[in-house]
């Protein structure tokens, strides 16, 4: 259960920030994520960690990774249990389907809706973008990293890959994180976003 709210307070911090600044930089969000990861009440690093902290390494921002997506919303999907990192098992359904392009090569993402989450108030527009690359592993944190959307009003959804950061399992063992669904693996370098945290 602790685990479950540390998650929804930092659901809470990053959907605040979308809110309060909804053309929030990348800068920004990078700067805000080191303050809250510094911060021994918010932070997911263990003690040791902690006490060394000096903030996270990211990958050089890139405006060549904040693209225009188109979003499809998909309709009549079921309800499935998302594999996590733990024996939790949080429903989830697909809410839609991101088909954008980097470097000329054509991609798609799905988009998750998180059932427990979308009943709550302040979250029943959060979806959810995981998503691993070729990155993984070596640069970036093998398990993939999560992206932070708001259900669209329109048919554009912007992605900032320079947004994307870790799962808290990527500094501490003790966190139930969602593994992400091999449909959302790309086949291409994502150089963008927190780097993994250890060497």
């Amino acid at each position: 259960m602790k685990n479950y709210f540390s998650v929804l307070l930092l659901l809470s911090f990053f959907l605040s920030n979308a809110q309060d600044k909804k053309e929030e930089t990348s800068q920004e969000f990078q700067f805000e994520l080191n303050k809250k990861y510094a911060d021994s009440t918010s932070s997911p690093l263990n003690k040791e960690d902690l006490d060394h902290f000096k903030g996270l390494v990211f990958f050089e921002i890139d405006s060549k990774y904040v693209i225009e997506a188109t979003f499809v919303r998909t309709k009549r999907e079921k309800i499935f249990k998302m594999e996590t990192t733990t024996s939790r098992l949080p429903e989830y359904k697909k809410y839609g389907e991101l088909f954008f392009s980097i470097e000329g090569k054509d991609f798609k993402l799905n988009v998750y809706q998180n059932i427990d989450l979308s009943k709550k108030k302040e979250y029943k527009d959060y979806l959810f973008l995981p998503f691993t690359d070729l990155t993984c592993g070596n640069q970036s944190y093998v398990g993939g990293r999560y992206i932070d959307l708001r259900i669209p009003k329109k048919d554009i959804v912007r992605i900032d890959f320079n947004k994307s950061y870790n799962p808290y399992c990527a500094y501490n063992p003790k966190y139930s994180c969602p593994i992400v669904p091999i449909e959302n693996d790309l086949a291409i370098e994502i150089k963008a976003g927190v780097k993994k945290f250890h060497d």
